[in-house]
């Protein structure tokens, strides 16, 4: 497993030699509630909501005091927008009113606010203060499970401390970004790029896919 880790390492710096956050934003927090609001929805799609969201709310002040339903109608788009809407009003005020309106280094802290679990954490730790750190995403799980890094019934962080052990502390939070990558545009859910990857001889998931189709043939 260790070879098929630097296999894959090797590979991912060739697909992905620079990867950075696809989310847009501006200031600390607007990145904080921009991974928050992309839960079960899609980087572009964030994307295309926000601007107009921290536009029309530039401060903190400003999103936690304004109608909670011009924020659900703002942000709709990214789908179960009633509870991230709360979410961000929650944020806002206790940034503004504990924090000075700063993103704290503070793990456990962030950890405590509405809708920020581990991943949230993880992910907004490692960009604004570089801590090592890998967030597990849907992108993140599928890849690990499908290259036998974790099994199907792992949580989401007994696959994080597994992929901790396999890699290097200083490529965690480079082999994240190329990971959530890695699953986003080429082994996707429905659609994996298995016929051109070079992870095939090393993969379990793809020599379960040929063999499948060996019997499909066969019968």
């Amino acid at each position: 497993m260790k070879n098929r880790s630097l296999l894959l390492g090797t590979y991912l710096d060739t697909l992905y030699p620079n990867p950075v956050c696809e989310l847009q934003y501006h200031k600390d927090y607007e990145l904080l509630m921009a991974v928050v609001m992309s839960a079960q929805t899609t980087d572009r799609r964030v994307n295309s909501v926000t601007p107009i969201l921290f536009q029309k709310y530039p401060t903190l002040k400003d999103l936690y005091e304004a109608p909670i339903e011009d924020i659900m109608a703002i942000i709709k788009p990214i789908g179960t927008y009633s509870k991230k809407a709360q979410f961000i009003q929650a944020i806002a005020y206790h940034l503004d009113q504990e924090q000075q309106g700063i993103v704290p280094n503070d793990r456990a802290y962030l950890e405590s606010l509405p809708g920020v679990g581990r991943k949230t954490t993880n992910v907004v730790l490692s960009i604004l203060y570089q801590v090592p750190a890998i967030a597990v995403d849907t992108h993140v799980e599928r890849v690990s499970k499908r290259l036998g890094f974790a099994k199907e019934n792992d949580s989401v962080l007994d696959v994080e401390k597994k992929l901790m052990r396999l890699f290097p502390k200083s490529e965690w939070s480079r082999r994240h970004h190329q990971m959530v990558f890695f699953g986003r545009y080429h082994c996707q859910a429905m659609h994996p790029s298995c016929a051109t990857c070079e992870m095939q001889k090393e993969c379990p998931y793809y020599k379960k896919q040929v063999l499948k189709k060996k019997k499909v043939t066969f019968q």
